[in-house]
């Protein structure tokens, strides 16, 4: 075999090996996009690179393996359910207390599951591997829990946290917890207005019955 049949057969080799990593790695890079959704691009856009990113998500991968996630009994899964209708309904009398009870049952409902629950940044990197489209959420009702905790979250904040927290819950219950209409805020009545039927006198509305009651 002549030199220049070694460099040409080396050459090919190497363009081959090239091709399988190039293969291999948009592969995983698919795999990654695929699982984590919307995690997988705030994490490129967080990190200094997109090889860094991809790291910090296939260490999520691989912390993720060692938990022992357990499905819900039905009647775990019952009283959750009944747990967040009751909190939904508790939010038309004391928006800012129910946001944080939300909070507190979110949490219960991730510790059941088998998750981590000490430090949010710890809960979240968990959670994304399996949970990611619906990160956001959560990421912006505890945004939200946080300020009202100071004082400075308003009431159609508070509405739209239980909102955020509810699409979590859903997420990790396996199913709808309740009809999902958003929470209501309790509203002074209003006397309404009477109808122009209602406003006339019974003689003008209806003549035939004030002819009978004067002939009996």
């Amino acid at each position: 075999m002549s030199p220049t049949q070694i460099i040409v057969i080396l050459v090919a080799v190497l363009v081959l090996v090239a091709i399988a990593v190039a293969a291999r790695s948009s592969a995983r890079r698919r795999s990654l996009r695929n699982r984590f959704g919307p995690e997988y691009d705030r994490m490129v856009a967080e990190r200094d690179s997109r090889a860094a990113a991809e790291r910090e998500l296939r260490e999520r991968e691989r912390r993720h393996s060692e938990l022992a996630l357990t499905p819900l009994a039905p009647e775990s899964r019952a009283r959750y359910t009944a747990a967040w209708e009751e909190l939904q309904v508790r939010f038309v009398d004391s928006p800012a207390e129910t946001v944080g009870d939300a909070d507190e049952l979110v949490t219960r409902l991730i510790a059941e599951r088998g998750y981590p629950t000490g430090d949010f940044s710890d809960q979240i990197a968990h959670l994304s591997v399996e949970h990611a489209r619906t990160l956001t959420h959560y990421r912006d009702a505890h945004e939200i829990h946080l300020r009202n905790n100071r004082g400075e979250a308003e009431t159609e904040e508070l509405r739209q946290a239980v909102v955020h927290y509810r699409a979590l819950f859903a997420d990790l219950l396996g199913e709808e917890p309740v009809h999902p209409r958003p929470p209501e805020q309790r509203r002074p009545e209003e006397n309404p207005e009477p109808r122009a039927s209602e406003a006339e006198p019974p003689a003008q509305r209806r003549p035939e019955q004030a002819h009978d009651a004067t002939n009996r």
